[in-house]
């Protein structure tokens, strides 16, 4: 949709994997909506994943005892924190729609097919799924980017968090297939793995969550079956704008 502004967060080592790929077709699909695209690709960058002192800028609030979370705070309110982290706040604040990209890591698969697909897309936040959950880099931009006083205060969070009016939307492949990630298949429904992600952390700071967009075991499929998955992302981006969010309440994720 024109004039909507897009912050794609990218966590992948390989622009050639299919997460580059999907990566790619979100930047393009968008474009051709009149969208203004942001992508932060963070191994690119090189970016920080750890939460240090290097993050406050200047002297501490109690040089005696280090509490991150209460230095971050008062750095932030003090317009003090490393440039590194008020960057990614700056694109955040200005996007309307926030992209995960992420793939997993959790079993064996055979990563040499993978880098043997064209490049043609790309998503929101887009990443692959590590150990059931998001890659350390991407852990750490959380930590560091949502910051309290930024995304969120006490009060001030879930459906009151300073992020209330943006949209957040985890775009990601799996090394598994979809019927192991069902109530009855040995890793259980993809759903229970989402909660920390969109719930506790997204949520919290409260982004409005679209319903994600899983790749499954993209390893181990067939390139038509991996153009397939790119297709279907693409066709979903023409009509994103258009979505109502989930329910993000536990029902949503553990059922009733």
């Amino acid at each position: 949709m024109a004039g909507k502004k897009v912050l794609i967060v990218y966590a992948h080592q390989e622009p050639r994997s299919i997460n580059g790929s999907l990566k790619k077709v979100a930047m393009e699909e968008l474009s051709r909506q009149g969208c203004t695209i942001t992508v932060s690709d963070l191994y690119a960058m090189d970016f920080e994943p750890r939460a240090t002192r290097k993050d406050v800028i200047g002297a501490l609030s109690n040089p005696e005892f280090f509490n991150y979370g209460v230095e971050v705070y008062e750095a932030f309110k003090k317009r003090s924190l490393a440039s590194d982290i008020t960057d990614e706040q700056k694109k955040v604040q200005e996007a309307d729609l926030v992209i995960f990209q992420i793939w997993n890591r959790q079993d064996g698969s055979d990563w040499s097919r993978v880098s043997q697909f064209p490049t043609q897309r790309e998503g929101k936040e887009t990443f692959p799924l590590y150990w059931f959950g998001m890659p350390a880099i991407l852990k750490g931009w959380m930590d560091r980017v949502l910051c309290q006083g930024f995304a969120f205060d006490i009060p001030g969070f879930y459906d009151s968090g300073f992020l209330k009016n943006k949209l957040a939307l985890l775009s990601l492949t799996t090394g598994s297939t979809a019927e192991m990630y069902t109530r009855t298949g040995v890793s259980g429904d993809f759903r229970y793995f989402l909660w920390p992600l969109q719930h506790g952390a997204l949520h919290f700071c409260g982004f409005k969550i679209l319903a994600p967009q899983i790749s499954f075991a993209p390893e181990i499929a067939s390139e038509e079956e991996r153009k397939a998955m790119v297709a279907s992302w693409a066709q979903r981006l023409k009509t994103i704008w258009e979505e109502e969010p989930i329910d993000c309440t536990p029902p949503w994720y553990f059922g009733q």
